[in-house]
């Protein structure tokens, strides 16, 4: 069965990246440039998610996004990437309790490393 993938970016060309990149690798990828709620994550019913932190148009951060679904029943066991440029990301990543991130620029074969461990893990 296809994993899929929520990837919440707010630049386009990173987005578009991701979609490519993900794609090729197998996975259905569900794109998304304003954020979430737990309402729409449930849903999509991603099995990973993939987010930038400063999400322009969103009023939350991802990091807030992350902080929700992580405390929700319901979306708490959806593995929660951060993706970001943000200089304290490994900090911020624990205090939202994201399952990894990674920081732009990202190596592409990085990224797909870390995405197929963490869908691999949940099985």
């Amino acid at each position: 069965m296809t994993k899929k993938i929520l990837i919440i970016e707010d630049d386009p060309n990173i987005l578009a990246i991701l979609k490519i990149i993900l794609t090729d690798e197998g996975f259905q990828t569900v794109i998304n440039s304003t954020g979430t709620t737990l309402d729409e994550v449930n849903i999509i019913h991603p099995d990973l998610i993939l987010m930038d932190i400063r999400i322009v148009g969103s009023p939350k951060s991802g990091a807030e996004i992350c902080r929700e679904l992580k405390a929700d029943s319901e979306t708490g066991q959806i593995p929660v990437v951060l993706l970001s440029a943000e200089y304290d990301l490994a900090m911020i990543a624990s205090e939202c309790k994201a399952d990894d991130f990674i920081n732009k620029p990202f190596d592409i074969g990085t990224l797909v490393n870390r995405v197929n461990k963490l869908l691999h893990s949940t099985n």
